[in-house]
């Protein structure tokens, strides 16, 4: 035989097909925070694992909506120069970011009712945020991991 061949032969993914590894990926991981949490932690309860997962797929989708808005009013104010952007955009962010905590609480309570329940100081609200911190840490971490392997 004559030329060079690679074996195996090298993959070229879709962008649809990296996305879908992603939020996949991602899925799985809060899957997994949210099942260590109402396994170990009484201020989190999940009625059954098929309710912890569409809660997984629910939060995925929400915070990553979350995120893109945050992104675009970000980089609106790219474009603004000065202090009073700068606090603006900053205000902005994390009104966001923490508001959208509010938004996401009540999307989970209104989809599953009392199927999950966050418990605990300020109305399961403490419970609640460091339940998302802790699933981004693990995404965040996971995504640093793969990126070693390369």
């Amino acid at each position: 035989m004559t030329g060079t061949k690679e074996y195996p032969p090298k993959r070229v993914f879709s962008t649809h097909q990296q996305k879908f590894v992603r939020y996949f990926t991602a899925i799985l991981i809060d899957l997994t925070v949210l099942n260590i949490f109402d396994q170990y932690w009484e201020h989190v309860k999940i009625e059954s694992f098929t309710i912890s997962l569409f809660t997984a797929v629910l939060l995925q989708v929400l915070l990553k909506l979350t995120i893109d808005f945050e992104h675009r009013i970000e980089n609106h104010f790219e474009e603004k120069t000065g202090i009073k952007a700068k606090i603006q955009r900053l205000f902005l962010a994390w009104a966001i970011m923490f508001g959208s905590k509010f938004v996401i609480m009540e999307a989970v309570d209104i989809a599953f009712g009392d199927k999950v329940v966050f418990g605990g100081p300020l109305h399961g609200m403490a419970a609640f945020i460091l339940l998302v911190i802790v699933m981004l840490i693990a995404e965040y971490a996971i995504v640093k991991l793969y990126h070693s392997l390369a």
